[in-house]
């Protein structure tokens, strides 16, 4: 495959331009959470342990940004936000998921537990 620009950035194969769209530490993390429900900024952070504010802001933005996420602010005092994922989010899911499922089969050749 050739390389091709996105964004300008240059990319040499369709894996690294995926990875860079969900992978990372906290965006898969992020994905998975708000698979089966709608979930607000605070239990986020709640949920994932050791990320930091500005990181989840940031993480957040760029998954809005590439459509993996919707954002919806509520116009109450205090403000309400609401994250949930996209259809693309969804499609994203299933190779979470496949990662996943070999980090725990890694994790139990290496003799790691849970």
């Amino acid at each position: 495959m050739p390389e091709f620009i996105y964004n300008k950035k240059v990319y040499y194969n369709p894996v690294e331009f995926a990875m860079d769209r969900i992978g990372g530490t906290w965006k898969m993390p992020i994905l998975w959470r708000l698979k089966d429900r709608i979930m607000r900024y605070g239990e986020l952070k709640k949920n994932i342990p050791h990320i930091t504010h500005k990181m989840l802001t940031s993480q957040l933005r760029e998954l809005e940004e590439e459509g993996f996420i919707t954002r919806e602010v509520f116009p109450v005092i205090p403000p309400k936000v609401e994250y949930s994922i996209t259809e693309r989010g969804k499609k994203a899911i299933v190779i979470v998921e496949t990662i996943r499922n070999y980090g725990l089969d890694l994790m139990k050749e290496f003799g790691i537990s849970e």
